[in-house]
């Protein structure tokens, strides 16, 4: 059953291949009166992949493409929010100037409206749809001021109406950002592939005829617990640095190392460079992971007050799911590791499949090329 499950497992690489950004839609809304100014940021390969923006096929979404489906992307993106106060529906006037911005990961359509709400609000609530029906791993980060309260709150897109603001409504807090730090590196398949590639070793050992199984589980587990560690501890540092803003590497940069990163960690699986002492290869890899993890915080935009509280809670989100992988991965493969089809073959053909893919991901990413096409 374990192997059937890892080999279904291997048969979706091929979709994750073009599924390695996470999705996010940044929203900030100001309450005044009964007027609700909006700014809602989209990222155009979610705008491409439902509107098929690129015209004439060429990989690259032009200003005079983008352009020219203005109106249906400002339809797209009205239709996947509406705001109620005070259980009425507000009414959206017409959209802004088409815009667009550079993001961490890539470059955003800007839309902006204002509401008007039946009266004076008192209580802000959102009921959010954008991509519901196309991509289950998108949400929408929302930033509100009203009142003199600032807050942020995470959205699953058709999960119903959500309230933001009022009396007494909780500023979107830790928990909301705990669950997005869960959610994106459990969508973010180069540092999933990443974290499994470092696992798929964990449960043998390197003699010189060749991998033996592990026989016991103690120094397992502490192999693990220290390439874990040293993967937090590192990105940790990172994250902290470019989301503060005393570092703040180019986009294209760090998402390029970090798909190298994923090829050299499959690529010493296969031919081993570094055998004792991999949490210290960790350790670097997982300084570049931190500044990728860092765009969702820094898109935000967060109240330098609530920035450290934030930040801690969004980490300790990208803690959990990742724990949670490797609660799931680990007892499966320690049950593999006798046998051939895991040491001579999970092990090196998944490595190996991890290694394309990610030299893909990383030629793509340096020189900005669509080798892959998108779903």
């Amino acid at each position: 059953m374990i192997a059937r499950l890892l080999l279904a497992a291997a048969t979706l690489l091929p979709g994750l291949a073009v599924s390695h950004q996470a999705s996010d839609a940044y929203v900030w809304l100001t309450v005044s009166g009964d007027t609700v100014t909006q700014r809602m940021d989209v990222a155009l390969r979610d705008l491409e992949r439902d509107l098929a923006l690129d015209t004439n096929n060429d990989g690259l979404l032009h200003w005079h493409e983008v352009l020219s489906r203005w109106a249906d992307i400002d339809r797209l993106a009205a239709e996947g929010l509406t705001l109620t106060a005070d259980g009425r529906v507000c009414g959206a006037e017409g959209a802004g100037t088409p815009a667009l911005d550079d993001h961490g990961d890539g470059r955003y359509a800007v839309l902006t409206r204002t509401w008007r709400c039946p009266g004076s609000v008192r209580r802000l609530e959102a009921d959010y749809r954008l991509f519901a029906s196309t991509d289950p791993t998108h949400r929408g980060i929302v930033r509100w001021q009203f009142g003199g309260q600032d807050g942020h709150v995470v959205l699953v897109p058709g999960a119903g109406r959500r309230e933001l603001a009022g009396p007494g409504t909780p500023s979107g807090g830790p928990m909301s950002l705990f669950l997005e730090g869960v959610h994106h590196i459990l969508i973010g398949t180069d540092h999933v592939l990443f974290l499994l590639t470092l696992l798929l070793p964990a449960v043998l050992v390197r003699t010189p005829p060749g991998w033996t199984a592990a026989r016991a589980w103690r120094p397992v587990l502490l192999d693990v617990l220290k390439v874990v560690t040293a993967f937090t501890v590192a990105h940790s540092i990172t994250l902290g640095l470019a989301v503060f803003g005393v570092v703040d590497p180019p986009s294209r940069w760090v998402e390029s190392l970090i798909a190298a990163s994923v090829v050299l960690a499959a690529a010493n699986n296969l031919v081993p460079v570094v055998r004792d002492g991999r949490w210290k290869i960790t350790f670097v890899f997982g300084l570049v992971h931190g500044f990728g993890f860092a765009g969702a915080l820094k898109a935000i935009g967060l109240a330098d007050g609530s920035l450290a509280a934030s930040l801690l809670a969004f980490n300790l989100g990208v803690e959990a799911g990742q724990l949670a992988i490797v609660a799931v991965f680990l007892p499966a493969v320690w049950g593999l590791r006798h046998t051939l089809f895991y040491r001579r073959g999970l092990l090196p053909a998944g490595s190996l499949a991890v290694a394309l893919l990610a030299l893909v991901w990383f030629t793509e990413r340096a020189f900005d090329l669509q080798l892959l096409a998108s779903s």
